[in-house]
């Protein structure tokens, strides 16, 4: 047993359940791995096979070297045995080597006893062991014998080592469910549960004590977590933002509800000194699970089903007039993402105003240092960001990056870059979620940051730079058209440059987004993890959308854009998104500001709709008390008066004349006010005869 809690554990999953992926990301911290790959290579008519074994090929870094075992079952446990305390073994997988274990060249065998013989390596193993194996056990039984007999032998495999090994973990759709041990794991599933999620419900063993540190994550392309905090986000001639590169052993930024001051002297102005990236209290899920950021992950999708339903519900409240217009998509949208057909308003809000500037001609026409003052400004409590904030009680933390490279030039991130960037904006979301957060907005106020967001949708909606870069205004309110026809050259420089670079995800962030959009893709991946509805507010979020695309296409649909801005850059990427604007203000007070401005309206529209009951044509109640008074042809609108002499009513007597005498009654309903019986009235009976 190894002294972080285990030394040999099992993973196992159904097909494409992301299981080898798990495995590779928990021995990734090892200097070398011995690769034992189980399977007989791919005959040569099967060209699917081949390309899956080659795939799993690549995966693995040079530093790995790969033994086969297929020609011979038995030398698995040799090679087990065999292994000293300082390896570290992969196993990959026990399906492989049960196919070759009921291979008739190796036959007659003694199944059972060979498997005897595997579990007893691995309980005796003395290096660090991960074995994994496909669950074929929860599906129908085969029709066939020699399906059977292969079911039968793995499951049987699959559960004689599952009894040797320290730990279990069963992998679906994504998702780590760590079956053995069952103390360091409990049961407890967060508020918000998602695919990825942090915590002890998911915490591994190999991951169970302190040295989960966050993020900062390096290495292969499966770095696993045990390499968390060693890597830093600057990178020499890339100069970092407050603080500096990243610190594994710094706190997070400081979340705070801002609050209209007193008085200007009762601000406080005192900028935090230092900004973490990587804090030691909270572990990415990807530390959790194993899992890493790439093409292609499986994120939960919204409620499809109470979106549709809440907006038919509103056709039938009860309102006067056709109902709240386009604002019925803010319902939906609440709906899918809350799972129910009466949301309720985003009562918990926090915003991420990312802060990172990018050099170069990215920035031209920008006030050196204006950037940095709107973040000392939104932390002192100031600022239209801050006030709207204080207005409508929603956190604020400002999230400082380190500033870019300019684009025109060189990559504005190295790869490692791009992977800490990921895993930090995925920490913000999940720390916000575990907060009991149920909206974040996403914001960014660096200086060159529209340059960059353009950049990305050129290279990702193929569309052109001066299409989607708005004028630039000096602040003066002068249009400087030379900083503009700057910025549109850093663009078509960028995309020049990078013509002949791939154009996934990680390599558009890398080459032309940034630490800002970086980050924002980060926290949009986190925040669908954990099922976490973002409103996206200016280009930066929506060039972030727009590369979540390519790593997991179901973030968009947990993306709300309150109003565009008349931004161009946004107003395209909306359009591609399939994101339409709840609003048309054209605010522009500063990313995050315009969408707080309209949140207080989302949030009357939500409050309403799930307050009002059905009309009453449609089953719904009503409020007042049961009608007592007599049916009548006409309604009755006489309003009650005393039965015995007093004051007369000051309002208007609208009574028809009467009679001088007796006479017959009209069969109309009666609108006269009724009378008392003073002293200069006189009673009258129903047939109109006057008493006494």
């Amino acid at each position: 047993m190894s002294l972080d809690g285990w030394n040999t554990v099992l993973v196992l999953g159904g097909i494409r359940s992301g299981k080898s992926e798990f495995a590779e990301s928990l021995v990734a911290d090892a200097p070398t791995v011995r690769y034992v790959a189980t399977a007989a290579d791919a005959p040569a008519d099967d060209a699917e096979w081949a390309a899956r074994l080659a795939a799993h090929r690549e995966r693995r870094p040079e530093t790995w070297t790969t033994e086969a075992t297929a020609d011979d079952p038995r030398r698995l446990a040799d090679v087990l045995a065999s292994a000293g305390p300082n390896e570290t073994l992969l196993v990959d997988d026990l399906g492989g080597w049960v196919t070759v274990l009921l291979d008739p060249a190796h036959q007659p065998a003694d199944d059972t006893a060979t498997i005897a013989e595997l579990a007893a390596a691995v309980r005796s193993c003395a290096a660090r062991l991960v074995l994994v194996s496909p669950e074929v056990g929860l599906s129908l039984v085969p029709t066939t014998p020699l399906g059977r007999a292969f079911t039968d032998a793995l499951g049987a495999a699959n559960r004689a080592v599952a009894d040797a090994c320290d730990a279990v973990v069963l992998v679906v759709a994504g998702q780590a469910a760590w079956l053995k041990p069952g103390a360091p794991h409990p049961a407890t599933v967060p508020a918000q549960p998602g695919p990825m999620q942090t915590g002890p419900a998911h915490a591994g063993p190999a991951h169970a004590g302190p040295a989960q540190t966050g993020p900062a994550q390096t290495g292969p392309a499966h770095a696993g977590p045990a390499q968390a905090g060693r890597a830093q986000f600057g990178a020499p001639g890339i100069p970092g933002g407050a603080g500096g590169s990243l610190a594994a052993s710094e706190p997070s930024p400081d979340v705070f509800t801002p609050t209209p001051p007193a008085a200007p002297d009762a601000v406080p102005g005192a900028e935090p000194t230092g900004t973490a990236w990587a804090a030691p209290t909270m572990a990415l899920p990807m530390v959790a699970t194993g899992l890493v950021i790439q093409p292609g992950m499986e994120l939960p999708m919204p409620d499809e089903y109470a979106g549709p339903q809440a907006i038919e519900r509103l056709a039938t409240l009860d309102v006067p007039g056709s109902g709240l217009g386009v604002l019925e998509r803010a319902v939906g949208f609440a709906a899918a993402t809350q799972g129910t057909v009466t949301p309720a308003p985003w009562g918990s809000v926090r915003v991420l105003l990312l802060h990172g500037d990018h050099l170069g001609d990215a920035a031209a026409g920008t006030v050196a240092g204006e950037s940095a003052r709107r973040a000392r400004q939104a932390r002192a409590g100031q600022g239209a960001l801050a006030r709207l904030a204080a207005e409508s009680g929603a956190e604020l933390q400002v999230v400082e990056v380190p500033a870019s490279a300019p684009m025109e030039t060189e990559p504005t991130l190295t790869g490692e870059q791009v992977e800490v960037a990921l895993r930090y904006g995925w920490r913000l979301a999940e720390e916000a979620a575990d907060a009991g957060v149920r909206l974040l907005v996403l914001g960014a106020c660096g200086a060159g940051t529209e340059a960059a967001a353009a950049a990305v949708l050129v290279a990702t909606a193929g569309a052109e730079a001066p299409a989607v870069l708005r004028r630039v205004v000096t602040d003066s309110g002068e249009i400087d058209d030379a900083a503009w026809m700057r910025r549109c050259a850093a663009v078509r420089d960028a995309l020049h440059r990078t013509r002949n670079s791939p154009r996934s995800a990680k390599d558009v962030l890398a080459e032309l987004g940034g630490g800002d959009v970086a980050v924002a893709t980060g926290v949009l991946l986190g925040a669908t993890a954990r099922r976490l509805p973002v409103m996206l507010d200016g280009p930066v979020g929506v060039a972030a959308a727009m590369v979540t695309r390519d790593l997991a296409g179901q973030a968009r649909h947990w993306c709300l854009l309150a109003d565009h801005g008349g931004h161009p850059a946004v107003q395209l990427g909306a359009d591609v998104l399939g994101l339409t604007p709840l609003l048309d203000l054209r605010l522009d007070l500063g990313e995050g500001a315009n969408a707080l401005a309209a949140l207080p309206l989302l949030r009357s529209v939500l409050a309403l709709a799930a307050a009002l009951p059905a009309h009453p044509s449609l089953g719904g109640g009503e409020d007042d008390e049961p009608d007592t008074t007599p049916d009548t042809d006409e309604p009755d609108f006489r309003e009650p008066e005393p039965a015995g002499p007093g004051p007369t009513s000051t309002e208007p007597d609208f009574r028809e004349p009467e009679p001088a005498g007796p006479g017959p009654t009209s069969t109309g309903a009666d609108l006269r006010e009724p009378r008392g019986a003073g002293p200069d009235t006189e009673a009258v009976d129903p047939s109109g005869r006057r008493a006494g």
